[in-house]
């Protein structure tokens, strides 16, 4: 089994407080810095300070930031929970090409990224199979820590895009004999939990079966999150839409 390796181990810190929806204050080693964090949702329903975390460095002039949050620890071990949702595409790529995932498509020449199709642009086209990857985060499957506190449920928006790609998904089988609807967890899950519904959950919800009926494949992968790297642990064919 290969492991994604980071150009430099993470390091490890402790995300205080959320400041905005793209920055938090964090420690590390002592000292009290500014930090990016790539996701704009909420990080399930904790609240979001006196985190365990883990960070990359990125020395680059033109950033204004120089660390990113990559994950953070909910619960009582080592399971770390991957917060980038840029970072799951590059894992998809990575283990598709180290052919780790031949569950979900084996038989492909390519891996393209940021395909169009109809008036979507997909994640991914593996051979002749179109794939889009979504990165859950609103409900976090883990059994949370003791010092972890959490916060009252709150209703979420759910936009078109989800729907729309869902219906190009489905309209893809057309003229292909796969699609796949690909959610990875950057975390191995440990307590399965009733998910969140959003706003629009009717109109999301039937968009799913619409697209399971058309022949549209839905799968789930779970990782093993570490300072050093990143491991596939999972690649189940999903069943719970």
């Amino acid at each position: 089994m290969s492991t994604y390796l980071f150009e430099k181990p993470l390091i490890r810190g402790t995300m205080l407080k959320r400041k905005s929806q793209f920055t938090a204050s964090v420690d590390i080693n002592g000292e009290e810095l500014i930090a990016h964090i790539p996701t704009t949702n909420r990080i399930g329903d904790v609240e979001n300070k006196n985190l365990p975390c883990l960070l990359s460095y990125h020395d680059d002039p033109k950033r204004k930031l120089k660390y990113d949050i990559e994950a953070v620890l909910l619960s009582d071990d080592e399971n770390w929970i991957g917060i980038n949702q840029i970072l799951s595409n590059r894992l998809v790529e990575y283990f598709f090409n180290e052919h780790e995932l031949n569950q979900i498509v084996s038989d492909f020449d390519s891996v393209q990224r940021e395909v169009k199709l109809g008036i979507s642009k997909l994640d991914f086209k593996i051979g002749d199979t179109y794939l889009e990857v979504k990165t859950p985060l609103t409900t976090i499957n883990v059994k949370y820590g003791e010092n972890i506190k959490t916060l009252p449920p709150k209703p979420f928006s759910s936009t078109d895009r989800m729907v729309k790609h869902l219906k190009e998904l489905a309209g893809s089988l057309k003229k292909h004999e796969k699609a796949v609807f690909l959610q990875v967890f950057q975390y191995r899950i440990t307590e399965k939990k009733e998910r969140l519904r959003s706003t629009h959950y009717e109109e999301v919800s039937q968009a799913f079966k619409d697209a399971s009926q058309a022949g549209v494949e839905f799968w789930e992968i779970q990782m093993d999150f570490r300072p050093e790297g990143v491991t596939l642990y999972s690649v189940t064919k999903s069943t719970d839409l």
